[in-house]
Parts: structure tokens; sequence; C-alpha cells
């Protein structure tokens, strides 16, 4: 059977799923759809996985993920590499921060409980090693007291984390009662106590998982900008080498930049970025970020191949990306219109 290429996911991530009744009991999975995969674990939709079917400890809550995974399959071996510390060939035997105690009834390994500094400490030491150490990364904390965690242990791990790794924050409302969706609003209340309509208040905006991109839309413009460079076949010269760029033949990259329309060949854009992405001379091919030298504005590798791969390998993504652009802008022409 042949394989079938695909683009490199608008979200793929890995999550920490913390019991809200016992918050020892942790739990960890992939999804592309955070807030459908916790809707399954609290029983409210189906599919949900048996380890976190038990009443006592529902309702399930998110409280931290790592997102930016180039496919499924890249997802799934960080997850197993997470979920088994004390076993994964990812992690050199004297870097081990987990080892397992003893063996189950079939002779394999015992799995180590999970604790909270167990799991961040692993991240940490899973986003050292050279197996994910160069991925496009970035990591995410919905809880105050995991993200200290996580604080905690980078002042005291023994190496630290490369400086362009992005770690973000969302806590929503802290110390207010939050829903499921989004932060709370404050409902107003009359003489006696008693909640009253307000017709002034405001939909707070999604906050947490609620508030991770989905789909392609953060790229939309980009992959706008670069349809229209390649269908016109207004490619030109490549922005490196200068040699000219034969439409339809070979690789070709856009900058990301808003405003530039610089192009060039993918191994020439691997070429320039790799001396400005802190390449240590160890043979290393895969490039981080670097400049354009037509704009000289900052580019990441991975918004590049992002928007690559699904112009070679998803243009039925690309088309509902674009269709929902132009039912938005028709809308809007309707209501400007109507006013």
């Amino acid at each position: 059977m042949a394989i079938q290429s695909k683009p490199i996911p608008a979200l793929y991530t890995v999550y920490i799923l913390r019991s809200t009744v016992r918050h020892a009991s942790l739990y960890i999975g992939s999804t592309p759809n955070p807030p459908r995969r916790l809707s399954q674990h609290n029983g409210e939709a189906k599919g949900g996985a048996a380890r976190t079917s038990k009443g006592n400890l529902r309702p399930w809550e998110m409280v931290g993920l790592v997102s930016g995974f180039p496919s499924m399959v890249a997802a799934l071996k960080f997850e197993w590499a997470l979920t088994n510390p004390h076993l994964s060939l990812h992690i050199p035997s004297s870097s081990r921060l987990t080892v397992t105690t003893g063996r189950t009834k079939r002779g394999r390994p015992r799995r180590p409980t999970k604790t909270l500094v167990s799991i961040v400490s692993n991240i940490h030491l899973l986003l050292r090693v050279p197996s994910f150490s160069r991925w496009p990364l970035k990591l995410h904390f919905f809880a105050p007291e995991v993200y200290e965690a996580w604080k905690k242990w980078c002042s005291t791990a023994s190496e630290p984390l490369r400086e362009s790794l992005v770690v973000v924050t969302d806590f929503g409302k802290i110390g207010a009662k939050r829903s499921k969706k989004t932060a709370p609003i404050p409902v107003p209340e009359d003489d006696n106590g008693e909640g009253v309509e307000d017709s002034t208040a405001e939909q707070a905006e999604p906050w947490g998982i609620h508030a991770l991109p989905l789909d392609y839309e953060p790229i939309k413009d980009y992959v706008v900008k670069s349809q229209n460079v390649f269908e016109f076949e207004q490619e030109g010269n490549c922005v490196i080498c200068r040699d000219e760029i034969l439409s339809g033949q070979g690789l070709h990259a856009v900058c990301t930049n808003e405003g530039c329309e610089g192009v060039g060949h993918l191994s020439c854009w691997s070429r320039h970025f790799l001396p400005a992405s802190d390449l240590d001379g160890d043979g290393t091919i895969l490039p981080i970020h670097g400049h354009c030298p037509k704009c000289k504005g900052g580019v990441q590798w991975s918004d590049m191949m992002k928007e690559l791969t699904l112009r070679v390998r998803g243009q039925k993504d690309i088309e509902k990306l674009l269709k929902t652009k132009r039912k938005r802008a028709a809308k809007a022409k309707a209501a400007a219109k109507s006013s």
C-alpha cells in the first residue's frame, strides 16, 4: 500500500491531563483537537480513554501541552517517550531521570507512577535530546502551579534549553470560577442580590485550550500570498543564489513576512538558515530560523515548511481555507451594505 503524503498539520499536540478531583491523577495523550479530546475524556463525547473513564476522577482538565509537531507520527513518538521515559530509546541510559521499579506479571518493566515533577522534568529532558531538540515545538501551560513546577525544574536542570524555544502561559482569570470554554463573565446584581440581565456585558474571550488555533487560519494571508506568486508565475530569481527559478520545477519556498514575496530554492533557504540557527558543528541539517535576504525580516523555518507542505500536498485544505475566507468576506460586505 502506498503511503499518502500529508501537509504538516495545522495543530498536533501532546497534552497533560489532570483530574480536578484528585490532582495527583495525571494522564498523557496526543491529539490534533484538544477541546474535542477533553470532552471525550470527560464522557461528553464518544472516544475517551479507558484510564480516564472513572467517574470519581472526572472532570479532567488539560493543564499543559506541547504543540508544533510536524506530523501525527512525530507527536506519537514524543507521547510514547514521555509516557515511558524509563524505556524510551530517545533518552540515553546515562541521562534517564525516571527508572523502572519492578516488573509486571508478563515480565515487562513496570511503568513508574507519574507525578507533576516527573512529567515536567522529562519534558525538559526530551526537548534537549537530539531526537527532538531541533523540532519547532512550543510549550503551553494553563495552570499556574504547573508552570511554577516547570520554572522550578528549569532553574535546577543540569542543562538549559535552546533560547528560541517558545513557552506560552494562559491561565484565564485567576481566582475566579472558570467555565469550560471561556473566562467568567460577571453577572450584575440588583439591590436584593438577585442576578439581572445586562445587555452591555461582553462575551469573554476563549482561553486555554479553547483559544488554540485548530486550523490553518493563522497562516491564511501567507497562503494567499504564496498562491498568487506561483499561480501567476512571479517567482523571479532565487533570493539567495540569484539563479532563475523555473516554475513548476523543484521545491521553492516563500518568505513568511508580510509584503515580501522573496522566493528561493528550498536547498538554498536551508543553507542560508543553518549558520543563523546556532549550529554546533555536529552535522545538523535541520534549520530553525534565519533572515530573509530580501526584506531582512526574521523567518521561522517551521512556518515556511508548513506553507510549503500545504501548497504541495494539501490542495483540499487550501481550498477549504480560501473558501472560508471568501464566505467571511461576503458576509462582511453584506453587513456593510445593510448598515
